[in-house]
């Protein structure tokens, strides 16, 4: 289980779908994205262009996800150990994508598995994308995204402020000229641990690896101390989780808004740290009905509302 909060999207019904029982499963949603779904990984595909570029560019996203699974199982004690000084020896190329998204942050205490889900993204839109003419795509890994957009070429997503609420209240449009290429949201009332308290936290980065990575860290950050706020250790929820026996949220209860703006400001700080290193490129937090910005988060304010899947 990734470390980070995420909120699975599915749009639509599927049509048909293609399983080899235990394999993958491939279905062509009512509205002409792909669904392929593993095990637990749940992929989402969006791409437009001619319908023979898309269709072949969908094949081609379904054939190399066949072997995603089985790569990330054979390398998972690797992948669930904390960084240590030196990189973990994976071979795999979605293993080895996880580790160069966490490697800027090996001071503080993060797994490869924060950044599973976005580097899974990530590898399947480069297979999609090859040798294909599409104007634009994304593919949609639990909640993380990772995107390409041809020249001119624009993807708005909805942004919302809480994991546990479905409701879009703001847009966000990136085009062809922005640096962005991931998008990843986090916080602790997800289907994933999260060790802070954000409601969410919706983080922009050049790669999906990246935007799952720093989601983690940042989202972690939003924290205070507090007798409204219930943890457990993560190995009592799931028993071979990569967080072990650190406590994890299950619950907050906190009224007063100067707790709740304080564990944001704390999160911020976090945000424009790794901002100014250049692991992402701008975050939005929501906590309580607060919210903070920090770097690029759309050209406008962004304080009504993490981001859900395009449509």
């Amino acid at each position: 289980m990734r470390t980070e909060a995420a909120r699975r999207e599915t749009r639509g019904t599927p049509q048909a779908g293609v399983s080899n029982g235990s394999g993958p499963a491939r279905a062509l949603l009512a509205d002409g994205r792909l669904h392929l779904q593993h095990g637990p990984i749940d992929l989402v595909i969006g791409a437009d262009g001619a319908a023979q570029e898309v269709t072949r560019a969908y094949d081609q996203a379904a054939a190399c996800f066949a072997g995603v699974l089985g790569e990330l199982v054979r390398e998972l004690p690797l992948l669930k150990q904390p960084l240590g000084p030196t990189p973990p020896d994976v071979s795999g190329p979605v293993a080895r994508r996880m580790v160069q998204a966490v490697w800027p942050y090996r001071e503080r205490f993060i797994t490869p598995m924060a950044a599973v889900a976005g580097a899974g993204a990530a590898f399947v839109l480069e297979h999609l994308l090859a040798g294909r003419e599409l104007r634009r795509a994304y593919v949609n890994n639990g909640g993380d995204l990772a995107l390409w957009l041809a020249a001119r070429e624009t993807l708005t997503l909805g942004v919302i402020s809480r994991l546990d609420v479905a409701r879009v209240e703001r847009r966000v449009a990136i085009d062809c000229a922005s640096r962005v290429r991931g998008v990843a949201t986090s916080g602790w009332a997800g289907r994933s641990f999260s060790l802070g308290i954000a409601d969410s936290v919706t983080v922009f980065a050049a790669g999906a690896a990246e935007a799952d990575a720093a989601a983690t860290m940042v989202a972690n950050a939003v924290n205070v101390e507090h007798a409204g706020i219930r943890r457990v250790p993560a190995r009592l929820l799931e028993p071979d989780s990569d967080l072990g026996d650190l406590p994890v949220t299950v619950g907050v209860d906190i009224r007063e808004p100067d707790i709740l703006g304080a564990a944001l400001d704390a999160g911020v700080r976090e945000a424009e740290r790794w901002v100014a290193a250049g692991t992402l490129l701008g975050a939005v937090l929501f906590l309580g009905g607060q919210c903070r910005e920090a770097g690029w988060t759309g050209g406008r304010a962004a304080c009504h509302s993490g981001a859900q899947p395009p449509r």
